[in-house]
């Protein structure tokens, strides 16, 4: 059998974690039911991610072969990075092992520790869509990571925007998706601002207000970015996955031990005393939201702005085969996670609202004492600069490269200026981000889920860019992502909502509908308006072909 019927006869293989996930909320929607001793659903979640890593690691290399043969190699002529470059992309010298813990920062931030904690000590069932979303999302990135890395390489972007507005050869195209990106960038900002004055003000026994520790930890990531760069982010996102990976290990073990005598007596007892607990609702948090949440995260997973970043420090594709594989047994330290916030239910009750993001770091410092809140502290605070430090050379690269006219090539002193302009970026965008956390009262989840939504609506311009540029009008492209992001928006109000239009509208329609994903939505609309267009343009016989714009353009 050749190589090509191999790879074709095994690729079927990625559709099983599919529908495990799929059918994971209907499989285990019975009160009380265990699973291999955990709740069942949270056992089929388990399940994915390990399938995912299982079939992975079968696959056959020939999948990613012709993306790395068109890719450059360390070996051919490629340009001097600019200073820009170097700054934030690292000179695009990152091994695997770098480009590895950048990209597993999207697992272990602020959210990891309070976040998800807090919805497992707030909500149960529910959040375990996180690890259904990162089972799927690291299947797709065997294929996609890739093919987004030549086309970027090929034309060496710097930025998110600059990869659309080479792709399309749309100047107008590029500066839109600009402004997506820092908007979608933004709340996610908060988030970690928002996670870096708790995290601090929780590990100094409350010795400093949450306002002064947001403030300190601003001027800390702003000092680190601009004196340091992204390859001084990678090294200390290297140190933070080894802190976290040793701090939610040993809490996870050690709280239910402390309070229980073990994970499987914590959750005999409280699966005992609440069994719906651990089983999803039939209305609001059902199966219908969890699966669109799961969708709508997947699909956003790697479209942040500063995940392309990420992607694009790497020297050669070929690391992203063994992340793909890897990055789903890395998301199973989340389990423990989970077992701190469970398990918090019973040693700091009675926490509601937005403070349930405080149930790992009080059930932390009621049972584990000083030195355990002093690791869980420092592994708290990379867990907010990293990402921040990231986000925040992201958007200051994005918003710089405005000021150029549309596809152009900066000179070195340009390019030297940039890097001057975009340092001074950086305290701007993190002064906006500072306020907005002094502001907000919102738990981290819902924040995530909104900015997951935002970012989401860009999915299908990428799916275009990659493979079948020339075929839209990019006037549809545009439209497209605009209709979306405006259905996200209008989620903010709950009478302007989706769900609250069709109740109001159709009253009769059968109840899950109300509980999708308000991104899902969205995404149906966007891609409605992409269909539009590709109708019309075949009705009237017309296309717009793109030139792929590379270096010489």
């Amino acid at each position: 059998m050749n190589s090509g019927t191999t790879s074709g006869g095994r690729r079927w293989l990625a559709a099983v974690p599919v529908l495990i996930v799929a059918a994971a909320p209907w499989l285990a929607n019975t009160p009380g039911e265990t699973l291999l001793g955990f709740p069942a659903l949270l056992t089929w979640m388990l399940a994915a991610l390990l399938t995912t890593s299982a079939v992975l690691s079968v696959m056959p290399r020939a999948s990613l072969s012709s993306i790395a043969e068109r890719a450059p190699t360390d070996g051919d002529a490629v340009p001097a990075p600019s200073p820009l470059e170097r700054w934030a992309l690292g000179g695009r010298s990152f091994g695997s092992v770098l480009v590895f813990v950048l990209l597993a920062g999207e697992i272990y931030t602020t959210f990891t520790l309070l976040g998800a904690s807090g919805w497992a000590y707030g909500r149960g069932a529910p959040t375990f869509y996180i690890l259904g979303y990162g089972a799927l999302a690291y299947l797709m990135s065997y294929w996609l990571l890739p093919a987004i890395w030549q086309r970027g390489r090929a034309d060496r972007v710097l930025t998110q925007p600059e990869f659309f507005a080479r792709a399309f050869s749309s100047p107008l195209l590029g500066r839109f998706v600009a402004l997506v990106g820092v908007l979608s960038l933004l709340p996610y900002l908060v988030l970690q601002f928002r996670g870096l004055s708790i995290l601090v003000h929780e590990s100094a026994y409350g010795a400093l207000s949450r306002e002064l520790a947001v403030s300190i930890g601003a001027v800390t990531v702003v000092a680190w970015v601009v004196l340091g760069g992204m390859k001084t982010s990678a090294y200390a996102a290297l140190a933070k996955d080894v802190l976290v990976l040793v701090a939610v290990v040993a809490l996870g073990l050690l709280i239910p031990q402390a309070v229980y005598g073990g994970v499987g007596a914590m959750f005999d007892a409280q699966i005992a005393r609440d069994p719906q607990f651990f089983v999803l609702p039939s209305r609001g948090f059902s199966p219908s939201w969890f699966l669109s949440t799961v969708l709508v995260s997947v699909v956003g997973f790697y479209l942040w702005p500063h995940t392309f970043a990420s992607l694009f420090t790497a020297r050669s594709p070929r690391g992203f085969e063994r992340t793909a594989i890897t990055m789903p047994l890395y998301q199973l330290v989340m389990l423990f996670v989970f077992f701190v916030g469970f398990a918090a239910r019973d040693v700091v009750p009675g926490l509601t609202g937005a403070d349930i993001d405080l149930a790992l770091l009080r059930s932390t410092r009621s049972v584990m004492g000083p030195f355990m809140m002093l690791l869980v502290g420092t592994a708290g605070l990379l867990t907010a600069l990293v990402p921040s430090a990231i986000i925040l050379m992201t958007m200051a690269t994005i918003l710089v490269q405005l000021r150029h006219p549309p596809l152009s090539r900066p000179d070195e002193q340009t390019a030297a200026n940039d890097l001057r302009i975009a340092r001074w970026l950086v305290p701007a965008v993190a002064l906006v981000a500072w306020w907005w956390s002094r502001q907000s009262n919102t738990a981290l989840v819902p924040i995530l889920l909104l900015a997951y939504a935002m970012v989401a609506q860009i999915a299908p311009a990428l799916a275009l860019a990659l493979w079948a540029p020339g075929r839209l009008r990019v006037s549809f492209i545009i439209a497209g992502i605009l209709v979306g992001e405006l259905c996200v928006g209008a989620s903010l109000w709950p009478d302007l909502a989706v769900a609250a239009r069709l109740a109001a509208w159709w009253p009769t329609l059968p109840s899950f509908l109300y509980d999708i994903n308000p991104g899902l939505f969205a995404l149906v609309l966007n891609v409605s308006v992409l269909a539009i267009g590709a109708i019309a343009g075949r009705s009237t016989g017309t296309s717009t072909p793109t030139r792929h714009m590379t270096n010489g353009d």
